[in-house]
């Protein structure tokens, strides 16, 4: 009897494994193609790596991968798109690391980025890159920064985008060197980067792979990137660290979420596919292309890196006094 109980026991105990390798078996569906919204406009730096990722996602599950931007609302209505689909882990967001101050940048945002998102996969992490108008004859960081102390009145920093990278980035650079900026907001990075090199605005500090262009052709002027080592895509630019802010690093990343309800056990299996992607387009060197470093951790390793990363640009917010728009 006592056999038959503990026999009884461990097959019920099984049961849900069973039932949750039985479900990850069958997925991705074969008959269903597995949807990737970017919540930005074709042709961008998130665009073209969520591209890639889908094309190679494509070639190691053997399903078809649809690309699907949804821009507008800061980014939101991609990802309303993605929590109004089946929480079944065919429909997935990328999106930049924009995506997790939502509730810290918007009066009234639709949905809670931490909450009402399951994390998937960090795939990477990108530099950014200060640059100048041509207007200005500064080459080095420190003496931007000695000019800025001298003339802070006499200073405009473009902000593509509220609770971007581009945007803490530079409050995280005031508050370092002790500046006081003008701050002027933008509507992308395009518009931002054309002030610049018009004169208009003095300076921003954004996204390296879309600011490399205008500086190799010498309408902007690139001074100093973020990341703790330079790049190989630019290895004349020296870093923050290396001129004149040695605590200085910040870096924009990339990952992938689905809605919260989805069962773990396809967040598992999407991550493992994600990360070995990751690994095939670090290999390859298609990640290089677009300045990006790979990154590959599982789903609670990103959960709890989304959870700091909202905690430091909380605060770099609230201590700039940023209010909501």
């Amino acid at each position: 009897m006592k056999q038959w109980l503990r026999a009884t026991l461990a097959l019920l105990l099984a049961a849900p494994t069973a039932a949750a390798l039985a479900q990850a078996a069958t997925f991705p569906e074969r008959d269903k193609p597995l949807r990737i919204v970017v919540p930005f406009a074709a042709g961008g730096g998130v665009d073209a790596a969520a591209r890639l990722l889908g094309t190679q996602l494509q070639k190691q599950l053997g399903v078809n991968v649809i690309v699907e931007n949804r821009a507008g609302g800061s980014g939101t209505i991609g990802g309303r798109a993605v929590l109004s689909s089946p929480a079944d882990g065919q429909t997935l967001l990328f999106s930049a690391a924009t995506h997790v101050l939502a509730k810290q940048v918007l009066k009234n945002a639709p949905y809670d980025p931490q909450t009402d998102f399951a994390p998937v996969a960090r795939v990477g992490e990108a530099p950014l890159m200060l640059v100048l108008a041509p207007s200005r004859t500064q080459t080095r960081l420190a003496d931007v920064i000695t000019t800025i102390r001298r003339q802070p009145d006499k200073w405009t920093a473009g902000i593509p985008a509220a609770g971007a990278p581009s945007h803490l980035a530079t409050l995280l650079m005031a508050r370092d060197a002790g500046l006081k900026l003008a701050y002027v907001p933008y509507k992308g990075t395009q518009p931002a980067l054309m002030d610049v090199a018009g004169g208009h605005t003095d300076l921003v500090l954004d996204s390296m792979i879309s600011l490399l262009p205008m500086a190799k052709s010498g309408k902007v002027r690139p001074v100093a990137i973020t990341s703790a080592r330079r790049s190989a895509l630019a290895p004349e630019v020296p870093t923050f660290k290396e001129s004149g802010l040695p605590e200085f690093a910040y870096a924009s990343w990339y990952g992938v979420w689905a809605p919260a309800a989805t069962p773990p056990a396809r967040v598992a299996t999407l991550n493992a596919a994600i990360n070995a992607a990751t690994t095939e387009l670090a290999r390859s060197g298609a990640w290089a292309k677009l300045g990006i470093t790979p990154v590959t951790e599982s789903a609670e390793q990103f959960k709890r890196f989304v959870a700091r990363d909202v905690a430091q640009g909380a605060e770099l917010l609230r201590s700039a006094g940023f209010q909501p728009e």
